[in-house]
């Protein structure tokens, strides 16, 4: 760039003072929502295939009988000839432990390893160390959180372990890790020790491959050695499922943003363009040629648009690593970070739309005859816009507030470009509050046992927050009898309602292997999941199913299954499709009516309104619990991490959005107030005070926030329609109707108003400007 046109550049920088701060910050938060959008979505798409890489993850788990092959035999396996890595064997166990609040978590795989490391399986300890000695365990971060932190300890067959280290596998080989001499001290003859070997193979790509791998290792050990396998794509498909939600979401704000950019980038050099016809008119009267004009025009964007891409990243990086440290604990992954090619190529791609939307008027600018951009200068074309003058005149409105409203017709491009700006504004606060409003009824839809006020234990397994332990050497109760507890509850003042629960293995005629059935006694119509389609439970002989238990089966609501629970079957009528009923195992929800021989192990109550939950729950418990029974009040159901994160997200990627918006508005007005700087000077000379050019202002973006908003809310109603599904779908899942129908017209008013507010507030500022600007020297200014 030559000395000349340098100092061009240089100057229009620097005169366009507004311009170029626009610029910098709407490109900055522009490229800052990209790359939290784009790190977010790398880790998302497909979180488990980028840890299992980097962990080494075993295409196969494998658990063997020591009794019959030894170490040197499964030693001997890692010559096999589909075997390209392999480690163990580690001796394994199934404990059954208890936390120090005397509660049981679900049956817990503990292995003995001497460190994190291995060729396969190299775990992620992600605090604390690992266990060096007896005593010392370390638990799978997902546990990490309210359930166990640092130092807790768990209690096994009257061992103490203390929570030393959280890790995270990918491959989920354990839920729990210590010494190996730990390990085989632990073993009892209820869960024996096994051998656990870990492999990766050559070919492991389907289903196929890994039968036809397991198939080698049976060969290779002899009958009756190999106890079972687990096979990644397994954890991979639940892992993939869980993430696939975000991938639509994400690329719904993502392209919002890139079109703001633009529309936000084109708008300024446009307004640049316009506002220095004479000066683009004398650059070429002196000498200048249109390329180097265009040049000129497109240097003015790049050079604040470079800046604020620079600082865009940066910010980026720091808020999207709060964000994916929740994303690792939602998804169990291994640490996760920005991926480095999203700080380039994003850069990269804001500094080619930059370029592109800056180039067009600038080739304008190139284009203009010399004589006629002197000869126009800055004033818009004579007489446009004065039809809307005449019209809005007419209007009962005070005289400056029908000036604003007319102005904007005066640059139709301009204005069409501060409308689209406000109209993306909006609809981006209209998705993400129908989002947020979405996700935040999904967590509450997916436990609905906690509606309930007070659980009750009959002792039996629980379904509804873990099972009670009684103090160590205390015998173990008896199972209260279900219709003791029921009439105790009943006979309880406060009392309002109460169901009977229980969960069962059963199977069901075309579904291999065993389902999880949900039994319910009475009336659980309070307890009940979301229907997507038909309804909840009403009597005996019907059964509620996920969607998925209709795809393996090829049933439809209406249709008739067998399901055998125990010794008892039944033929039930599918009287409806729920809504988070579970995730990787199948489960039906039927009424134990129909299987006489089960029993309740949990009761859910309601208590009448004004009883405290906790006082009910205290004296039902001494009521019930010479019985063998206990009852407990039910904590506020939190949200999960996953709602949590797409929340934040949303919050955050529709700030900046709306912020963007913001400027666009911004920058119009600043362009539309210096080009106006003497008219307005002629009417505060006739009498106009500051109030009242200040209403002349923000009167000009009013029409356009309102038809903004007009515009925006329908369209942010339709993408939430749009994208929601998109989102169940990957999920695997339809959505009910509450997840959908999310908006009503009083929200949705007020959301109209957002496009008012977001045109009102760019405005303020020049609005500002412009009042306290003073006559004498607003009339110099041509």
């Amino acid at each position: 760039m030559t000395g000349p046109l340098l100092r061009v550049v240089r100057s229009g920088v620097g005169r366009r003072r507004v311009q170029t701060v626009v610029i910098a910050i709407a490109t900055m938060m522009a490229v800052a929502a990209a790359v939290v959008a784009g790190s977010l979505m790398v880790v998302s798409n497909a979180p488990f295939d980028h840890a299992f890489a980097a962990q080494k993850g075993a295409h196969l788990t494998a658990e063997f009988d020591p009794a019959k092959v030894t170490a040197e035999q499964l030693g001997a396996t890692r010559q096999l000839d589909e075997v390209t890595a392999s480690a163990g064997p580690y001796p394994s166990t199934v404990v059954e432990a208890t936390d120090s609040s005397g509660h049981r978590p679900p049956a817990m795989t503990l292995v003995g390893r001497t460190g994190p490391h291995a060729d396969v399986d190299d775990l992620d300890l992600t605090s604390g160390r690992w266990a060096r000695k007896p005593g010392e365990v370390v638990l799978t971060t997902s546990y990490q959180g309210p359930a166990f932190e640092l130092g807790d300890t768990l209690t096994v067959s009257d061992t103490t372990l203390t929570v030393v280290g959280f890790a995270t596998s990918a491959s989920k080989t354990g839920d729990l890790w210590a010494t190996p001499a730990q390990v085989r001290a632990l073993a009892s003859q209820e869960h024996p020790l096994t051998h656990q070997m870990l492999y990766r193979f050559d070919s492991a790509g389907s289903k196929g491959d890994i039968a036809a791998d397991r198939k080698q290792l049976l060969a290779a050990v002899g009958s009756g050695a190999l106890l079972g396998t687990q096979s990644y794509l397994d954890t991979k498909r639940a892992a993939d499922q869980g993430a696939a939600p975000t991938i639509p979401f994400l690329v719904a704000f993502g392209v919002l943003g890139i079109v703001m950019s633009v529309i936000i980038v084109g708008s300024v050099i446009s307004g640049a363009v316009g506002t220095s016809l004479r000066r683009i008119g004398i650059l070429k009267a002196i000498g200048f040629t249109p390329r180097e004009v265009v040049r000129a025009y497109v240097a003015q964007a790049i050079i604040p648009a470079a800046a604020g891409i620079a600082l865009g990243v940066v910010l980026g990086n720091l808020l999207a690593v709060p964000l994916l440290d929740d994303t690792e604990q939602a998804y169990g992954t291994a640490t996760l970070s920005v991926a480095w090619w999203v700080d380039v190529v994003i850069p990269a791609g804001a500094l080619l739309v930059v370029g592109i939307a800056a180039f067009v008027p600038a080739l304008r600018a190139g284009r203009l005859r010399t004589v006629e951009a002197i000869a126009v200068g800055r004033a818009p074309r004579t007489g446009r816009g004065q039809w809307a003058h005449r019209a809005a005149g007419r209007l009962p409105l005070p005289r400056a507030v029908t000036y604003g409203l007319a102005s904007p017709f005066a640059h139709p491009v301009r204005t069409l470009a501060m409308l689209l700006a406000v109209a993306f504004g909006t609809i981006a606060a209209t998705f993400a509050v129908g989002l947020t409003s979405s996700l935040n009824e999904v967590s509450s839809i997916q436990d609905p046992e906690s509606r309930s006020a007070v659980t009750v234990f009959t002792g039996g397994p629980s379904v509804a927050g873990g099972e009670h332990i009684p103090a160590p050497g205390t015998p173990e109760p008896e199972p209260a009898d279900p219709a003791q507890v029921s009439a105790a509850i009943k006979a309880q003042s406060g009392t309002a309602s109460s169901y009977g629960m229980g969960q069962q293995d059963a199977t069901v005629a075309g579904v291999s292997g065993t389902v999880r059935a949900t039994l319910y006694q009475g009336d659980s119509s309070r307890g009940g999941y979301a229907m997507i389609s038909g309804h909840w439970l009403t009597g005996a002989g019907q059964v509620v199913v996920p969607g998925q238990f209709l795809e393996t089966t090829g049933t439809e609501v209406g249709d008739t299954v067998r399901v055998t629970v125990g010794k008892e079957t039944a033929v039930l009528r599918i009287v409806g499709e729920a809504f988070g009923t579970s995730d990787d195992v199948l489960e039906i929800q039927a009424n134990s009516a129909d299987f006489p021989a089960t029993r309740p192990q949990v009761f859910l109550v309601d208590v009448k309104p004004g009883v405290s939950a906790v006082a009910y729950a205290e004296k039902l418990a001494a009521r019930i619990e010479p019985l063998g029974a206990d009852a407990r009040a039910n904590a506020p159901s939190e949200q999960d991490n996953f709602v949590l994160i797409l929340n934040t997200m949303a919050a955050l990627l529709t700030l900046m959005l709306v912020s963007v918006a913001g400027l666009g508005v911004l920058n119009s007005v600043v362009l539309d107030t210096r080009e106006r700087v003497h008219d307005l000077g002629v009417c505060k000379a006739l009498g106009m005070s500051p109030r009242q050019t200040v209403s002349l202002v923000l009167a000009s973006v009013a029409g356009i926030g309102v038809l903004g908003g007009l515009v925006g809310v329908p369209a942010g109603y339709a993408l939430h329609g749009f994208v929601l599904p998109v989102m169940g779908h990957a999920a695997g899942t339809g959505l009910p109707r509450s997840v959908l129908d999310v908006y009503d017209t009083p929200q949705l008013l007020l959301l109209g108003l957002a496009g008012l507010a977001i045109a009102l507030l760019g405005a303020l500022l020049p609005a500002g400007w412009a009042a306290k600007s003073r006559t004498a020297t607003a009339l110099r200014t041509e």
